[in-house]
């Protein structure tokens, strides 16, 4: 099975991320769906030197609703968390599109033959554009994604390896808000301390370094084997001139590593929550499957 090429991705300058609901027909919305990879084929074709991507998943929700044949196997909503006077909470819609190139306005072409394709059928419910900020860091100024998967074993991470839904993907989606004037008095130790990691040269704490609440401590997480619960992290910043953070977003082969991982920053054991949490706030949260181009091009049949 083919995987969309956007979820194991390298890293672009440029993404738009568009959530969508549902507002049609739903056999004929699933008739459009199955021309999605086509169309991220064609957008490639056109614009060979933009190293686009695309990637459409189907909300938790609405995937009964479309696909009602079958359900991947742990496919469940979003774990919403709330601890510590914060909050991480389920807004879910239809349908997620990740866009990702390095050129603005190929995103711009991909997203209206989107919008052409499924004209009539959706609404357009959020619209925002994501940006690699320096040398990939987030707006805090800590480089984002140190810990990602690499070369092969991004889709070793990303993706399903068997069964009907092979190719496909957990996705978990969030928008962060950051108090960037509360971050930016900080003084320099305490924000390394808060991540776990020096600011300059990106070096990790020592285990016995890290506090309980630093960010790294609450997501670094093993299974009871032993094994690192990795995930794939497509992650940009985004913003505007009056607010901005991270768009976060999670690609695994099961849910479990990113809802253990969520857990763990908001009720970490003996109450160490992320202290990351003082100043980032989740505005939305939402759980997708990413289908492989298979499984939407058959479907639509």
């Amino acid at each position: 099975m083919n995987a969309q090429t956007g979820i194991c991705a390298e890293p672009n300058l440029h993404a738009l991320y568009l959530m969508f609901n549902r507002v049609g027909d739903s056999a004929e919305l699933i008739r459009r769906l199955a021309k999605v990879p086509t169309l991220w084929q064609s957008v490639s074709a056109d614009f060979p030197d933009a190293g686009f991507s695309g990637l459409l998943a189907v909300g938790s929700e609405a995937w009964d609703g479309l696909y009602c044949v079958a359900r991947p196997p742990q496919f469940r909503a979003f774990m919403a968390q709330e601890a510590n006077g914060q909050q991480a909470p389920h807004t879910p819609f239809d349908l997620f599109v990740q866009l990702r190139a390095d050129r603005v306005d190929v995103l711009h072409h991909a997203g209206q033959r989107l919008m052409a394709l499924l004209g009539g059928l959706v609404e357009l419910a959020e619209e925002v554009r994501g940006f690699r900020n320096l040398d990939c860091r987030d707006l805090t100024g800590f480089v984002d994604g140190t810990e990602n998967p690499q070369d092969q074993h991004r889709a070793e991470v990303a993706l399903l390896a068997g069964g009907e839904f092979a190719g496909g993907s957990y996705i978990h989606v969030q928008r962060w808000v950051h108090a960037m004037s509360d971050w930016e008095r900080l003084a320099l130790k305490e924000q390394e301390d808060i991540i776990g990691r020096t600011k300059q040269d990106n070096i990790e704490y020592e285990s016995a370094d890290k506090p309980l609440t630093a960010h790294i401590k609450r997501v670094n997480l093993k299974t009871p084997k032993g094994e690192s619960m990795e995930i794939l992290r497509q992650s940009m910043p985004w913003g505007t001139m009056t607010e901005q953070g991270l768009y976060f977003i999670s690609c695994c082969r099961t849910q479990a590593h990113f809802n253990a991982m969520l857990a763990s920053m908001y009720r970490g054991e003996g109450n160490h929550f992320d202290h990351l949490l003082r100043f980032t706030r989740a505005v939305t949260g939402a759980a997708f499957f990413a289908p492989s181009d298979e499984f939407l091009q058959s479907q639509g049949q």
